[in-house]
């Protein structure tokens, strides 16, 4: 376990203003195939990546409820996007951030929280149950307990995580004359839930694709260890708007290298897992809804990944190669029909928590 000490954070304000206003861009770089081109919000060209627009909603929302004081402590459990985003609110409102990692945690986003002022602290194994992310979770709960008038964001469950994306969907209304169809990562399910309601206001017919991870619990399937970090989870993040989804597409770590690096090569915009996950469904969305318009979300750039996605040595260790990665997804019937090992799309949306749920002790 390694902790490094974050020293008392003085409020800057101006840096809010550099919050969003991201680009968009056309892409038509052949991912498993030609396709007619899609729209991407370039996230990661703003301050603090795409989950700075969550962080500061966040610990706003919190400081009007009175639950975060001037000052105090903010902590949370990140493999990383959040916690640049934190990074980023704690700055901007005056708030010492300690956030807990976990050792996959990479070198180098390591040392960019640390270089932006943040106390890290590194879980070394994972729980029997929940993994890497549990195991994160129990130490927050440890933190808690001891650093006086700590907020914990819970990013998975708090409506503010939602609401902080409402800048966003009002970005892509004006870039966009209109929208069919809309592919969101889905991790914390703050971002898809916080865009696809404010956007059918516009465009009511407004299609939302998912995209989660192999080996993720989000939609259903069994829960296994994940190679790719920033979307999926291990848990069931109450802010999944379920019910806004079409359908979701699990997608594996060969098909995001293969999108991450044909993106770099074709488009000089790329990112990470996530990145290269929506960029291939959004692709493969425009090829099989000839003429409609397809917008996805980059959640962030590719420096942090320069020693995993763009690193030959990471992706020949971990099986990655090109000619691994699937050309379009397998359908399964519905998400207990078939363990997704790689692509795979249903059209059958379950919420994993509702199923477990008496029907007596559901809400109305």
């Amino acid at each position: 376990m390694t902790v490094t000490d974050a020293g008392p954070a003085v409020a800057r304000p101006e840096l809010l203003t550099l919050l969003g206003r991201t680009p968009l861009v056309r892409i038509t770089t052949e991912l498993a195939g030609p396709h007619p081109g899609f729209w991407a919000k370039l996230e990661g060209l703003g301050a603090g990546g795409m989950k700075a627009r969550a962080a500061v909603s966040m610990l706003l929302g919190a400081r009007e409820r009175g639950e975060l004081r001037p000052g105090a402590p903010v902590v949370e459990s990140t493999s990383g996007t959040l916690g640049i985003g934190l990074a980023f609110a704690g700055q901007a409102l005056g708030h010492p951030v300690v956030l807990v990692g976990d050792s996959e945690l990479e070198p180098s986003m390591r040392q960019l929280l640390r270089a932006h002022g943040v106390r890290l602290e590194l879980v070394d194994r994972p729980a029997p149950e929940g993994g890497w992310q549990a195991a994160r979770l129990a130490r927050l709960r440890e933190l808690l307990a001891v650093l006086p008038g700590a907020y914990w964001p819970d990013q998975y469950n708090n409506p503010d995580n939602n609401t902080g994306y409402a800048s966003l969907a009002a970005e892509l209304a004006v870039q966009l004359d209109h929208a069919d169809v809309l592919v969101c990562s889905v991790g914390t399910g703050g971002h898809s839930a916080g865009i696809i309601a404010p956007l059918r206001r516009h465009w009511p017919a407004l299609r939302l694709i998912g995209v989660d991870a192999t080996g993720s619990t989000i939609f259903g399937q069994p829960a296994r260890p994940r190679l790719m970090r920033g979307l999926g989870s291990s848990i069931h993040p109450r802010n999944v708007a379920y019910d806004t989804f079409d359908e979701v597409h699990w997608v594996g770590p060969a098909e995001a290298v293969d999108s991450c690096r044909r993106l770099a090569r074709g488009s000089f915009v790329s990112g990470g897992w996530s990145t290269g996950a929506v960029a291939r469904v959004a692709a493969w969305a425009s090829r099989v809804h000839p003429g409609a318009v397809v917008a996805t979300v980059f959640p962030d750039g590719p420096h942090r990944y320069l020693g995993t996605v763009f690193d030959d040595d990471f992706t020949a260790a971990h099986g990655l190669a090109p000619s691994t990665a699937a050309v379009r997804p397998v359908e399964i019937p519905h998400p207990g029909a078939a363990e997704a090992v790689g692509w795979a799309r249903c059209t059958r949306i379950a919420d994993p928590l509702r199923a477990a749920t008496p029907p007596s002790e559901r809400n109305p």
